[in-house]
């Protein structure tokens, strides 16, 4: 293809901008708090090539990492491509030499062989050095001052797996990170590798252990006695993938399951625990212990939010009647066969996002994205499900307490980060890309960086850094402190 193609994952926030650029100090509108020193990281996938189908999704883009800097209370903006061997092979050529999303068999042959990892979804800091990750492949270390990539990271070629979540967890008392792999031994392979690296970086623990069936395990979580593994029946077949079909199918049929080991276990002595069938989730809020009994807070759906992979396994529901909510499965670890309760927590919604410190323990807050049932107009197109979030929501498990704050009428919100306070009777604040449309005309909009305060969403924000540009959507985004910057690993 010459050209990119006009369809829902090119189009409003998924417009290609394909720009490489730094701009210094921002203009700010409002007070940016002096707590706030540092850096916010965003996975934002653009193409650097029009794609090789006319059918590509926006999933399938090259990865970019982009950073706030946040500065004497001045802020700079950096946006540059992750230079992985994907994107370099293509950049010598000139052209999209890749094909379908996550199917190496629709490839130019010119690449077969080359890591075919986009490295487009999460930024991820651990040990004083950070990397850009997607779940196909390894990560890619990134120099946090430059933005120039150093290169792949496998923990001192220590790690066996092929593959690396794009969603790990770190323990804020230990500061270890506990990650997996699926389909760590190869395309469609079972194999799961679990891993814990220590707070310096060090890998300390890989165990292999197989899944019911290949899904797309894209979060997991920990509590401070075990790891989680939830597991949804979206799923994968190399022979559809051999033929060019869709790496990802949903299967409306199949029953969901629940891995559940010691963390500093074997995998030996894992329990599977059936789940609903059908269901899906994509992200994870929390876990926790209570006792025996341990909870999972999931943003949970009747069927998969991705359009793409609810029509390769030959669903035809539209996305606004796809039902969901933030719901809590509790399992009773007591029981000789456990099984999962469920209950709502909130609304339905997606992006979810805590305080580091509450991590895998029992938590006051949390917030994430949801659609404002009072907005005025079509929500603003563009994200991997085509259309963007236009709420925040911030919750309180322990008493039900929910608040909303809604954007402005046809504007987007991306996933917020969230940065903590010294004052520990303070709960620190959100930073947050919000797209405001600029007129009626389609997908004409300008971005903004939102800072809110963590504990009263509602007010709206108290200070905004306005880009003066239309930027492409997030998918991910982290916080990372001046402190840890400066002890990072990776010099200027």
């Amino acid at each position: 293809m010459g050209a990119f193609p006009n369809s829902i994952h090119f189009i409003g926030t998924n417009t290609p901008r394909r720009l490489e650029l730094s701009v210094r100090n921002l203009e700010v509108e409002g007070e940016i708090p002096a707590e706030i020193e540092g850096a916010f990281f965003r996975a934002v996938p653009d193409n650097a090539h029009a794609p090789m189908f006319e059918d590509d999704i926006a999933l399938n883009a090259d990865g970019m990492i982009a950073r706030f800097n946040f500065e004497k209370g001045a802020v700079d903006y950096d946006i540059r491509y992750v230079e992985t061997e994907r994107y370099k092979a293509e950049k010598d050529a000139r052209r999209a030499l890749f094909g379908r999303y996550r199917n190496p068999f629709t490839d130019d042959p010119s690449v077969e062989g080359v890591d075919r990892t986009l490295a487009n979804t999460t930024p991820v800091w651990h040990g004083g050095r950070l990397f850009m990750t997607k779940e196909d492949g390894r990560g890619y270390e990134i120099n946090p001052h430059t933005l120039e990539t150093v290169g792949k990271w496998d923990y001192y070629g220590a790690l066996k797996s092929e593959t690396f979540t794009a969603h790990p967890r770190v323990d804020p008392q230990t500061g270890e990170l506990f990650f997996f792999g699926y389909e760590a031994g190869g395309l469609c392979s079972l194999d799961i590798a679990y891993g814990i690296a220590d707070k310096d970086g060090n890998l300390t623990s890989e165990q292999w252990f197989k899944q019911p069936y290949c899904s797309t395990i894209h979060d997991f979580v920990i509590t401070e006695k075990y790891a989680i593994f939830p597991i949804f029946p979206t799923t994968a077949d190399l022979d559809r993938l051999k033929s060019g079909g869709a790496h990802w199918a949903h299967q409306q049929d199949l029953e969901s399951w629940v891995g559940i080991m010691p963390r500093y276990g074997k995998v030996e002595e894992m329990k599977w625990i059936k789940g609903p069938v059908g269901v899906s989730v994509f992200h994870e809020v929390n876990a926790y212990d209570d006792g025996d009994l341990v909870h999972i807070d999931l943003c949970l759906s009747e069927t998969n939010a991705f359009a793409f992979m609810r029509e390769a396994g030959g669903i035809d529901k539209p996305q606004q009647e796809i039902q969901g909510a933030l719901t809590r499965w509790t399992i009773d670890m007591s029981k000789a066969d456990p099984e999962i309760q469920e209950r709502p927590l909130g609304p339905p919604g997606d992006l979810p996002r805590l305080p580091d410190a509450d991590q895998g323990r029992p938590y006051r807050a949390a917030w994430y994205l949801s659609m404002n049932p009072e907005a005025k107009g079509p929500p603003l197109l563009g994200g991997p499900v085509g259309a963007n979030f236009n709420a925040l929501v911030r919750i309180e498990p322990g008493n039900g307490r929910v608040e909303m704050m809604a954007v402005p009428p046809g504007a987007g919100i991306s996933e917020p980060a969230h940065v903590p306070s010294s004052d520990s009777s303070h709960g620190g604040w959100l930073l947050s890309v919000v797209d405001i449309p600029n007129s009626p005309a389609p997908h004409d909009y300008s971005s903004e960086l939102w800072i809110v305060e963590a504990d009263n969403p509602a007010k709206g924000p108290i200070a905004k850094v306005k880009t003066g540009i239309a930027l492409r959507s997030q998918v991910h985004g982290a916080w990372v402190g001046r402190e840890r910057l400066n002890a990072s690993k990776v010099k200027p």
